[in-house]
């Protein structure tokens, strides 16, 4: 291990010549601001949604939602505790024997297309609320979330009515009631992605979003109220750890799953071990991606500034290793470090802005604390000259090398705008280095021999390889992970297969 003194960290200087290139990739040309104005209709406070309207929690307890672009508070958050998700479980299983379990197909679709075509209604709205309560750029939650969280919605409402093809050869029923809780990464998105299959499949549902991201979550209550659900097919509760405990351990569950860190998943599968409720885990991942010599390198440059600073890393399954063939690594990094100067860092709600703010302080302090170890463990670290705003939790784009496997940047996962570069010399190498961690979730691979890909897709233990691309997610293709990352699929024929009991 390298000591402090001698650890070699660059900083992106600000150029003072006035070429035309420091023109471009300098600190001396500035984009005007182009804030968002759409209005997010925020309201002041936000109730639990259980069996079709918004009630108090029985405590009478709330908790501030902040904004992590400039620390302000957006609204007061309702804490449900065990008594409200009782209640949530009870209205659930009220309206699934109420008819929504056997109520046909073809009937239970036109509520999931309502939702849907709401959403899209509603498309910027819920983008900027998105963005305020999360802290990602309004041009990602704009043209990713929202609209691919519509999409989900609408391809399980085409699935409603012919689930006699989910099996071919066997009859499908609903499993019942599902608890489920989803990360505060993509609050709407991974709602629609645990809510819209089990829709579908006929089973009513309580889900808790993460108590930094509650805000979109509750306001999709207010669309399946318009859409004219049946009161309690979904139930939508609000809290911390123990109402998430609550939600998975309730005896009316028929299934859980859960998206989020594979601590808390561990948590869950103990606690639930002795029961027969049925359950998936997405969980966390350290996803390799790797360039090889005959890759296309700009389009290979652009793949990896997305996969590791898309959403500011907050991704599962972002790929925060990047594995370069020897001969081009010098050529790659150089391209990199040109490409990162130009990142904008700042204001989410500013369309010009490429990385927002950090979720949270606690979620900054981790990066923080991570990245110092890199620091200190050898690496050369990279980073932005770009100026952080002064209010807020924001991080500069990083980039490490010289890293090795033992590096703890190498094998924790930082859940930030931090990338790990390593080296390999021969196919088998770089396979055993991206096989060489507890997490299995995700892979890129960036050649130009088709031969290759097929390979490295058999070979590579991740339950996703993309090939000369990036974080490119379709509701029709499953998505899940392997080892540490969890089990079961969300997303097409798997996915709905993981909500239904074969009869």
């Amino acid at each position: 291990m390298a000591s402090s003194s001698s650890v070699k960290i660059r900083t992106a200087k600000p150029v003072k010549s006035r070429s035309d290139r420091d023109l471009i990739f300098g600190d001396l040309w500035e984009f005007d601001p182009a804030p968002e104005s759409a209005d997010p209709k925020l309201k002041e406070r936000y109730d639990l949604f259980i069996d079709g309207k918004f009630v108090s929690p029985k405590g009478r307890k709330y908790f501030d939602s902040i904004n992590p672009a400039n620390e302000h508070k957006i609204a007061r958050i309702a804490h449900a505790k065990a008594a409200d998700v009782d209640l949530a479980y009870k209205a659930a299983k009220k309206a699934l024997d109420g008819g929504w379990g056997t109520m046909p197909g073809r009937e239970r679709a036109k509520y999931i297309y309502r939702i849907a075509r709401l959403l899209q209604d509603r498309a910027r709205e819920f983008a900027v609320a998105e963005t305020i309560d999360g802290g990602k750029p309004i041009k990602e939650s704009r043209d990713f979330d929202v609209p691919t969280a519509a999409a989900h919605f609408f391809y399980h409402a085409g699935w409603a009515d012919k689930l006699d093809y989910v099996a071919p050869g066997r009859k499908v029923a609903p499993l019942g009631v599902v608890g489920q809780v989803i990360p505060w990464n993509f609050p709407l998105l991974m709602l629609a992605w645990k809510i819209a299959p089990a829709l579908a499949m006929g089973n009513c549902i309580v889900i808790k979003p993460a108590e930094t991201t509650s805000i979109t979550a509750l306001k999709l209550g207010e669309i399946v109220q318009d859409a004219g659900l049946p009161p309690g097919v979904v139930n939508i509760v609000s809290g911390f750890g123990d109402t998430g405990s609550a939600i998975m351990t309730h005896p009316i569950a028929a299934k859980v799953a859960f998206t989020g860190s594979t601590e808390v998943g561990k948590i869950i599968m103990r606690s639930i071990a002795d029961t027969d409720k049925k359950m998936t885990m997405e969980l966390g991942g350290k996803a390799a991606n790797i360039v090889f010599d005959d890759a296309p390198i700009d389009q290979a440059v652009e793949g990896i500034v997305n996969g590791i600073f898309f959403n500011q890393g907050h991704v599962c399954c972002a790929g925060s290793r990047l594995l370069v063939q020897e001969s081009v690594a010098p050529q790659v990094l150089r391209k990199l470090e040109n490409r990162i100067k130009v990142l904008r860092v700042g204001d989410p709600m500013d369309k010009n802005t490429d990385i927002g703010a950090i979720n949270s302080k606690e979620q900054l302090d981790k990066i923080t604390e991570l990245v110092d170890s890199g620091v200190k463990e050898g690496a050369a670290m990279f980073q932005s000259a770009c100026k952080l705003p002064r209010k807020g939790y924001y991080f500069k784009p990083t980039v490490f090398s010289n890293v090795t496997m033992s590096h703890r940047i190498a094998q924790e996962e930082i859940f930030g705008p931090v990338l790990s570069v390593m080296t390999f010399r021969t196919l088998e190498e770089a396979v055993e280095k991206a096989n060489n961690t507890p997490f299995g979730l995700s892979a890129g691979v960036w050649t130009d021999k088709g031969s290759r890909i097929l390979k490295m897709s058999t070979e590579l233990k991740a339950g996703v390889v993309w090939a000369n691309t990036y974080n490119k997610f379709d509701p029709t293709s499953p998505f899940g992970g392997y080892k540490e990352s969890g089990f079961g699929r969300e997303g097409g024929r798997q996915g709905l297969l993981d909500y239904c009991k074969l009869v």
